[in-house]
């Protein structure tokens, strides 16, 4: 048998590598959606995966948002968890030696309220040989800057991100919010200042409203909207991100099904992550690696990397 003959018989490539780490497919779950693996782990091998992204954490543990934090919408779902999670401690001594067992690539989303925490959070992750990535959340307000998110201004990203990148050895990932005038222009920066891969996009700032208590849907009263409502406008902004930068784009929004990671892939992403269709269907991400694996054999596709970036915009 020759190498094509070989090729055909094991089927497509779903091989991608982001940022110096090999997956062996481009699929993982979107941070906040998938707890810290466990929760998933009696639905399907998280082998399968070609990352586990964790619930985002942060120094010390955060009880989030009071309830109502959760409201369904037309396409979508609005969520105000406020970041809760166990803390960098916690997760070591509880989480992590679960995670041990598997030989998907662990990437650890975190987060801070201020310029310390973040540079705490990553010193204290450059010391953990487990985590093969970090993914840096900049969603969130610098208290000790008038409350300005972080993730919205590009000189106040450009700063965070360059202190993370100081402290960090693993491949950093930034994850971009879509409420910015200009998507392309926090992706700049952001690359600029040390990223090595952006993940985007991240939620939409939106809003509920009961009409028979006429009260908002959340306690928190507004929350980020995810699912397939919000999906064009990301495969908008990471086709946007795509051509303003160099490195790796991780393409997030509504994706449930593997013609919706498709369109992604082809914009450009070099992998996608996963987020509302887990709560919806537990078994989401594995029958989305097995649609782009259907894809590739009936387009004639040996490997994944022939379909990523492969937009058509000119006749």
């Amino acid at each position: 048998m020759n190498r094509a003959q070989q090729t055909r018989a094991a089927g497509p490539s779903l091989a991608v590598e982001i940022a110096g780490l090999h997956l062996k497919n481009p699929v993982m779950p979107a941070s906040g959606t998938f707890g810290y693996g466990e929760e998933y782990a009696p639905f399907f091998n998280l082998d399968e995966l070609g990352a586990i992204i964790t619930k985002g954490l942060s120094l010390r543990p955060k009880a989030g948002n009071p309830t109502p934090r959760i409201a369904e919408t037309t396409s979508g779902m609005l969520n105000a968890i406020g970041l809760q999670n166990v803390g960098i401690d916690a997760f070591m001594r509880d989480k992590m030696p679960f995670l041990r067992q598997f030989h998907t690539p662990v990437i650890v989303n975190f987060f801070g309220n201020t310029l310390d925490e973040y540079g705490e959070m990553a010193r204290r992750l450059a010391d953990l040989p487990e985590v093969a990535a970090a993914e840096l959340n900049i969603s969130c307000p610098n208290v000790k800057a008038g409350g300005i998110v972080f993730g919205t201004d590009p000189d106040a990203a450009a700063e965070v991100v360059a202190l993370v990148r100081r402290h960090l050895r693993q491949p950093l990932i930034v994850k971009l919010t879509p409420n910015v005038t200009d998507i392309a222009v926090m992706a700049r920066a952001v690359e600029e200042a040390g990223a090595d891969a952006i993940s985007c996009i991240n939620t939409l700032t939106g809003m509920a409203v009961d009409i028979r208590t006429r009260r908002p849907r959340l306690a928190n009263l507004t929350g980020g909207l995810s699912g397939p409502a919000i999906r064009p406008l990301a495969v908008r902004m990471v086709y946007q991100v795509v051509r303003t930068v160099k490195v790796p784009v991780i393409g997030v929004g509504g994706i449930m099904r593997a013609e919706d990671a498709l369109e992604f892939l082809i914009a450009g992403a070099r992998a996608v992550q996963v987020g509302t269709a887990n709560f919806v269907d537990p078994g989401a991400m594995p029958a989305i690696i097995a649609g782009l694996e259907k894809y590739c054999r009936e387009q004639g596709v040996t490997d994944i990397n022939q379909v990523i970036g492969s937009l058509k915009t000119e006749d």
